[in-house]
């Protein structure tokens, strides 16, 4: 037979189609690989108590998407093992449980994996899931015969008693019902397609019910309060009416009065806005004040009542009138000298010199100890100066002379200034003289550790009462209370 080019040319055209026709339905569909050499799977058996109706080829199921196969069903001496064919391609927990269900009451069965959590690692070939993890349903027969022997309890006289009343109670409810059906479909239908978030919250709703466990116990407790609080707004319900009913006009008359404040409360408010930064400035000095606070009480208490409970039949005050003059000395250095200063008949106001005008002399000595050299810095603890700006910079103060110049001008320095002036740019950038060193000031401040503090009278005092670890309950009475009483 002499066959044409063109009957070759079909026969070979046919045979290639044929051939990649036939590739296709091996690899893609009958998966001949996977079936002949395993090729994309591996295995995994699960020990089940009996085989529930399962059969080679059943399949296996993960999150309700088809992710293997069953490879064979076996006895064994405690049981059954499924052999199970999983897809490489899909992770899946190794903490999981398996449990074969049914497609419908006499249908095909399958094996629904069901993971406990998503950290575990995923299975791997040769794994074993124990029995304690696997369930089967029920037999199909057991069931039939316990639904016959429920149908047979019921007495075959009262059928139609049951049939009558089904229909009263459902007679005409048709649209209703068919609501309910449709309802529960689309509900169904809705649960299918977010399947995966549905899956989630399931696997996430433990936490969540573990952290309401453990607080069972502040639940249990906000609970009773709240039935505590409850309580007390029932018997007190008709305080709370009149709290209610008397809140409207008290709203409106807290109304009134920030409208007449209104043209006067923001200024008192930025001023008080200062004081407090003042406050907060000089909070070790307010601090050291009501420390002395006591003291200074307990001095005028005594002053003014020296002879309480005496015999002495006058009140009156004990006082020294001792006459100390000139201990120690006035203090002139710092200050105008003589020639420059008024006499105090003049009655105009004539401006103020211009420096600072105080007792500059050393910080430590006898001479005005209480002067303006010797006030602390807020902001700086430990350090004392007579000006602001010494106290904020890096400088320290230094005095004009020992302060006992008992005759030509009291100011004499190594400069010669005749009077006092402000610090000008080289007195307050030059560096001290070679040798000076701040001399060390004679004062002690309040210790709160221990409650000692230095008096007027420049004795040691020690306040217990005020140190840490003290009494807590004590109040501001109990200050103006003598020791004792």
């Amino acid at each position: 037979m002499n066959m044409t080019r063109r009957i070759w040319i079909q026969i070979i055209i046919f045979t290639v189609v044929s051939f990649v026709a036939l590739t296709i339905m091996a690899f893609g569909y009958v998966k001949l690989p996977t079936m002949l050499f395993g090729i994309g799977r591996y295995t995994v058996t699960v020990e089940l108590p009996e085989a529930g109706g399962l059969y080679p080829r059943s399949n296996v199921s993960y999150r309700g998407t088809e992710v293997g196969q069953v490879k064979s069903v076996r006895l064994t001496d405690t049981g059954v093992e499924a052999v199970m064919e999983l897809d490489s391609d899909i992770d899946i927990p190794s903490d999981l449980n398996v449990e074969v269900h049914s497609t419908s009451a006499v249908g095909e069965q399958f094996i629904a994996l069901l993971p406990r959590n998503a950290t575990s690692p995923p299975l791997k070939n040769g794994d074993v899931i124990a029995r304690d993890r696997s369930t089967v349903p029920p037999d199909i027969n057991e069931l039939l015969n316990a639904t016959n022997r429920g149908l047979e309890a019921i007495p075959r006289d009262n059928v139609k008693t049951v049939v009558d009343e089904a229909y009263v109670a459902l007679g005409g409810l048709g649209p209703e019902l068919a609501r309910v059906l449709k309802g529960g479909s689309n509900l169904a239908i809705d649960a299918r397609a977010n399947l995966d978030d549905l899956v989630n919250l399931t696997d996430n709703a433990a936490p969540i019910l573990e952290t309401q466990s453990d607080t069972s116990d502040e639940i249990g407790a906000w609970a009773a309060n709240l039935a505590e609080v409850t309580t007390q707004l029932k018997t007190n319900d008709a305080a709370v009416q009149g709290i209610l009913q008397r809140t409207a006009p008290a709203a409106d008359e807290l109304r009134q009065l920030f409208d007449r404040l209104r043209p006067t409360l923001p200024l008192v408010l930025a001023n008080l806005v200062t004081a407090g930064d003042v406050a907060l400035a000089y909070q070790p000095n307010l601090e050291h004040l009501l420390v002395l606070f006591p003291t200074g009480t307990a001095d005028m208490q005594g002053i003014l009542l020296a002879n309480r409970n005496t015999k002495q039949d006058y009140q009156g005050a004990f006082l020294s009138f001792n006459l100390n003059l000139n201990i120690p000395p006035a203090c002139n250095t710092g200050f105008l000298p003589a020639a420059q200063q008024r006499s105090t008949s003049e009655t105009d106001y004539p401006p103020p010199p211009d420096g600072d005008v105080y007792c500059r002399v050393p910080q430590d000595s006898t001479l005005n100890v209480r002067g303006a050299r010797n006030i602390p810095c807020a902001t700086k603890p430990g350090k004392r100066a007579p000006t602001a700006a010494i106290c904020e910079s890096d400088e320290y103060y230094i005095p004009l002379n020992d302060g006992y110049n008992w005759k030509g001008d009291p100011n004499a320095t190594l400069s010669g200034e005749p009077v006092p002036a402000r610090l000008n740019e080289l007195d307050s950038a030059a560096p001290a003289p070679p040798g000076y060193s701040p001399i060390p000031i004679a004062a002690a401040e309040y210790n709160p550790a221990t409650g000692e503090y230095v008096g007027p009278d420049g004795k040691t005092y020690t306040q217990r009462n005020l140190a840490q670890g003290a009494i807590a309950d004590r109040t501001w009475q109990d200050m103006l209370i003598p020791p004792g009483q």
